[in-house]
């Protein structure tokens, strides 16, 4: 390795919530980037800031005996995020819901609930003592079946359902211990019991549909007692109130929480498959009536919105100490003992669950030097697309394949060709400092590019409208109406505003190129 190499290392996470660290200036400040990284989310988002900041990548991954190689190069190619075309394969919503008959079905569960319960409900909670008007639209927006399921957790969140203190917490996980591994089952068995035949009579429970059994909860049981002591503590996180692991304090809080007795429902219907599932979400029967107390209930935010304040909690599968993996483990092993699914240990669930594959070095190596490769040409300057390729391997079967790597597609707006790579940039500073208003922007825009807007977006929010009433945004500052739309100040650290916009010109046209607004 060259001696003269210097390298600073950063421990930092590469997502929105880092854009501190590596903001505007930090990417203004690059040649290209490298990277390898673990997951598609982080390396969609880092792809999206290269296009913004016209900044050249390579991009390397391995999986297994299985590597790949991708260039990207500012006006000559596609972006990852259009390159990447492959998912993985996803497991039908009525398997994990009803069906599961594999343990990477249950770990799935055992995530989903893990993201439904300890950061949806709690990032939706925020977002509502935000701005409750806004979120209350929004929400409706997504349909009537979503719109009951949302409201019904924010009104969990900041109605008289929130947990006062850990006991609170250790009753609702043993409640929630009740609904999933016994009433739940209970409910399905009711609709579709053991020995239930199918129009052709057939068994129903056969092949790759196992029937369940419900579970009696035993505070002796180990993995009983790990899913209370997890999901109390991590609910306790989200509310801000400490926990503990002391299992003989858990066991005495246990004795006193009040189980009601399960009643199965004759008017609740078990979907077979996925189509079902959505075409009963469209349909739209279900309790409007509720749908409706609750819209009224959550008209106005609480006086005291900063106190119900919650904190969401993301994922991370390496730390010991956090209760994530605890949960996981335990709430996927329990759900197995429902389908007689043979358990999995943690390491095994922390494998599955995290989708780890073991790296192989010389996978890794291969990769590397393609990477390289491709390096020399970035910094020799090749302009034709035809000088680069990207690489795809399988050491497993000796199979490599190098191939051209397609350009960028290009759109028409106003009869004028614009690509991903294209943006309208705008210096929102004038010469003596100040910023540059709504109006202005709209103003500028026409003037240098002879489009005229008619509505501008940022993110979801809408700045800008030619048909409602935004006339005293005109007069505002782009920041300040940004500040008004989303109820968020646009931190100092932000030197750019990404804004969407719809032309008069040609109003059918469904890509545009962004507005790049530097507000600093």
């Amino acid at each position: 390795m060259n001696p003269n190499m210097n390298i600073t290392a950063h421990q930092n996470r590469l997502d929105p919530d880092s854009e501190q660290v590596y903001g505007h200036n930090f990417f203004m400040g690059l040649d290209g980037v490298a990277a390898a990284l673990d997951n598609v989310e982080a390396r969609v988002y880092l792809d999206g800031r290269c296009v913004q900041h016209k900044r050249a990548m390579l991009e390397g991954g391995t999986l297994g005996s299985k590597g790949h190689t991708l260039v990207v190069v500012p006006h000559l190619t596609e972006s990852y995020g259009l390159a990447e075309t492959g998912s993985q394969n996803a497991i039908p919503l009525c398997t994990l819901k009803n069906f599961p008959h594999r343990i990477e079905h249950t770990l799935q569960w055992a995530r989903d609930q893990f993201e439904g319960l300890y950061k949806q409900a709690a990032e939706n909670v925020n977002l509502y003592l935000r701005d409750a008007a806004g979120f209350l639209e929004r929400t409706l927006g997504r349909g009537e079946a979503e719109a009951l399921e949302v409201l019904e957790c924010v009104w969990g969140g900041v109605g008289g359902q929130r947990p006062q203190g850990w006991k609170d917490c250790v009753g609702w996980a043993r409640r929630q211990w009740e609904t999933l591994y016994n009433n739940d089952i209970a409910q399905l068995l009711h609709c579709f019991p053991s020995d239930q035949l199918t129009s052709s009579g057939l068994p129903f429970w056969s092949g790759a549909k196992r029937c369940p059994h419900p579970l009696t909860f035993d505070p002796n049981n180990t993995t009983h007692m790990d899913y209370v002591v997890a999901a109390a503590n991590l609910y306790g996180q989200i509310y801000g109130i400490v926990g503990t692991r002391d299992c003989s304090a858990i066991r005495s809080v246990l004795e006193r929480v009040h189980i009601p007795a399960f009643t199965p429902k004759s008017t609740v219907k078990i979907h077979l498959t996925d189509k079902e599932m959505e075409e009963e979400r469209e349909s739209g029967n279900l309790d409007t009536g509720r749908l409706e107390e609750l819209q009224k209930k959550l008209s106005s935010p609480p006086v005291n919105s900063a106190a119900l304040q919650m904190h969401p909690i993301d994922f991370e599968k390496d730390d010991d100490n956090n209760f994530h993996m605890d949960y996981i483990v335990a709430a996927s092993n329990l759900r197995a003992e429902n389908y007689d699914i043979p358990t999995a240990d943690r390491h095994k669930s922390k494998l599955i669950a995290g989708r780890i594959i073991p790296a192989i070095a010389t996978t890794t190596a291969a990769v590397a030097g393609l990477m390289c490769v491709e390096l020399y040409k970035l910094v020799q300057g090749h302009r034709k697309i035809s000088s680069y390729r990207s690489g795809y391997i399988n050491l497993a079967v000796q199979y490599c394949v190098l191939s051209e790597p397609l350009g960028p597609q290009r759109f028409m707006v106003a009869e004028k060709k614009y690509s991903l790579w294209d943006d309208f940039l705008v210096n929102g500073r004038r010469d003596r400092g100040q910023e540059m208003t709504l109006g202005e922007l709209l103003q500028h825009i026409k003037q240098t590019y002879n489009l005229e807007i008619t509505s501008l977006f940022y993110g979801n929010a809408v700045l800008y409208n030619a048909g409602s009433n935004h006339k005293e945004r005109l007069v505002k500052s782009v920041s300040d109406v940004v500040s008004l739309v989303t109820k968020i100040e646009v931190p100092q650290h932000m030197h750019m505003l990404e804004m969407f916009p719809s032309f008069a010109e040609d109003e059918d046209c469904e890509t545009v190129p962004p507005i790049r607004y530097l507000v600093r």
